[in-house]
């Protein structure tokens, strides 16, 4: 009777161009799989922390069964054993089997091979097989039939990316409602605005934030053509775009079925399926949208930390929710830790977007070979963004509070005033009065009337502006 030990040691010999090589027994991948894991141990990662490409990867191939078994070149039996084993996968499960470094040559082959060899050996279960047994259920033969790893991975890529940058619209949007709430409420409340870190004029808190509100609503409108982009495949293209050992009905078959199973109606085939095998630009444009919400967050992060510094020394207009004791050796000090982390993560997707570039423009004649290393950056980056966006809806925005003594104060005293006075005494003299204010202190309206260069006619209409100021547009795309 064998022990639990004697299993986990048993192996099953499968074969390829190189020669035999030992498998688990228990394994579903199978000896593709088994030497890439040997090849590529570099990330510490596997395939198994990126759930939706391994879910586009079954999308693909449920898709290419059915299209398959529609032209007529798989049989239906084989083909539904697929289908069933591809919705298994979609389903979330076995995805521990998927265990290829996400980071790998080949143009991602060897994850086409992991999803192949693992979709195979679950079809053999359901046709009452044993795990191996290919000459029932072959991976490349059958699971792979009319495909190659150059149009089966970049649309499986394009599927995961598509459904990435939908999560990260979908915190853009939750993060701009929450300025919007805020403006909202702050609509009234008067404050400095700055430039150059220098008092300006006067705005509201409402427009502050109404300013990050309508920054978002530019970046969803990016992401959503950024993701339209990724809806053109080039499934059905095989090696090189030439379409050979496809069918002619498969690339259509195969589109309709995806459609059905993604739910995503845009989906269509590239016009030259040359060009698209070898282009990478739908990358390139995302990477960059990614980037510029990056760097807008980064900046909004920036105002965040900026406008609640001290609380004693710095600006202090608003108090960001404390989340975390902020030292281990100073009592009471609290940190803006969530806007520091978005900071770090906007840091990381400006520079994955380099790698990007880097990688899209080394392309060589009719293939990229570096889609691995895109796709790990820009899912990477997609995925990490969206929760840090999230954590700063919920854990920072939304709990905002204002120094409203404190604001009050600063207005009156400050040296802002002087613009309106402009096109009053004009711009010499106005000048002239902020620096004897600035140097002797009080009041710029009680300086000037002391001077008779105001009437209390002209200090109240003076007021009167300074006080209308525009509301907050709460901006919503």
């Amino acid at each position: 009777m064998s022990t639990s030990t004697d299993l986990a040691d048993e192996v099953r010999l499968e074969h390829d161009l190189l020669g035999g090589y030992a498998v688990p027994a228990s394994a579903l991948y199978g000896v593709h799989t088994a030497r890439a894991l040997a090849n590529f141990d570099i990330t510490g990662d596997t395939l198994a922390r990126y759930p939706l490409l391994i879910e586009a990867l079954a999308a693909v191939k449920q898709a290419a069964a059915a299209a398959n078994r529609r032209c007529g070149r798989l049989d239906p039996r084989i083909a539904t054993a697929i289908i069933g084993a591809c919705e298994q996968v979609r389903r979330g499960e076995h995805h521990d089997q998927f265990v290829v470094d996400p980071l790998q040559g080949g143009a991602g082959t060897s994850t086409n091979m992991n999803a192949n060899e693992v979709i195979a050996n679950l079809a053999l279960e359901r046709l009452g097989r044993d795990r191996g047994a290919y000459d029932v259920v072959h991976p490349l033969e059958h699971v792979n039939l009319g495909q190659s790893t150059n149009d089966v991975y970049p649309t499986a890529v394009k599927l995961a990316l598509h459904r990435a940058a939908g999560d990260l619209q979908e915190s853009l949007e939750l993060l701009q409602r929450a300025f919007v709430v805020k403006a909202e409420d702050l609509a009234t409340t008067v404050k400095l605005g700055r430039t150059q870190l220098q008092d300006a004029v006067p705005m509201t808190l409402g427009q502050e934030l109404g300013a990050f509100a309508g920054m978002l609503a530019k970046e969803r409108t990016a992401l959503a053509g950024a993701r339209r982009q990724l809806c053109e495949l080039n499934l059905g293209g095989t090696a090189i775009g030439t379409t050979l050992n496809a069918h002619p009905d498969f690339r259509v078959y195969a589109l309709a079925e995806l459609r059905s199973i993604t739910g995503i109606p845009e989906l269509g085939s590239a016009a030259d399926l040359v060009e698209a095998t070898q282009d990478t630009g739908a990358y390139v444009h995302l990477s960059g949208v990614m980037r510029q919400a990056a760097v807008k967050l980064s900046k909004i992060c920036n105002d965040l930390r900026l406008l609640s510094s001290g609380p004693r020394a710095g600006l202090h207009e608003i108090s960001l929710p404390a989340v975390q004791a902020g030292s281990s050796m100073m009592p009471g000090k609290v940190n803006p830790v969530i806007p520091e982390l978005v900071n770090q993560v906007a840091f990381e997707v400006i520079g994955n977007d380099l790698t990007v570039t880097l990688a899209a423009e080394a392309g060589q004649l009719q293939l990229n070979a570096f889609g691995p290393v895109i796709a790990r950056s820009l899912l990477d980056g997609a995925a990490h963004l969206a929760a840090a966006v999230r954590a700063l809806a919920e854990r920072c925005v939304a709990g905002i509070t204002v120094n409203r003594e404190h604001l009050a104060n600063l207005v009156p005293d400050s040296l802002v005033t002087v613009t309106h006075l402009s096109p009053v005494l004009g711009y010499a003299r106005a000048t002239k009065l902020a620096v004897e204010v600035d140097s002797v202190g009080g009041g710029v309206l009680d300086l000037a009337v002391s001077k008779g260069l105001l009437d209390d006619v002209q200090v109240r209409q003076i007021e009167e502006a300074a006080a209308a100021l525009p509301c907050a547009p709460g901006a919503m795309a």
